[in-house]
């Protein structure tokens, strides 16, 4: 097993709904998202986000679009208007879980992304 972030494996599109953020994953391959739906449990991303996520995690797959939907409850402060936080929307979190470290097996090699970017080829992660 190897570690690598999240965002070679990934996109994500985060908001909110009320004090709840939402946070969209989308693998870029196949077996990426057998892996991340292996590891991306409730528990781990609650753990991942700490202090920022105060209620419960919930968890939708969408298989078809090799998409995961995370709803983090009691993250926002009261979301919109009635927050102090710097991001009373959500929209930092999905960069915020991409940065999480995933085991995937040693012989997984990320899609190559962007032509420039750190997974195109000769690139590092």
């Amino acid at each position: 097993m190897k570690t690598i972030p999240l965002y070679a494996m990934a996109h994500a599109r985060s908001g909110d709904k009320g004090d709840a953020s939402n946070v969209g994953v989308i693998a870029y391959d196949q077996r990426g998202f057998e892996i991340l739906s292996a590891w991306l449990t409730p528990d781990r991303v609650r753990a991942h986000f700490g202090e920022i996520v105060r209620g419960r995690v919930e968890r939708y797959e969408i298989p078809n679009l090799r998409g995961l939907n995370f709803i983090l409850h009691d993250a926002l402060g009261g979301g919109g208007s009635a927050s102090l936080k710097t991001d009373a929307q959500g929209k930092t979190h999905g960069m915020a879980m991409l940065r999480m470290l995933v085991e995937v097996p040693d012989d997984y090699a990320p899609p190559a992304v962007g032509p420039s970017g750190p997974l195109a080829p000769g690139g590092e992660l």
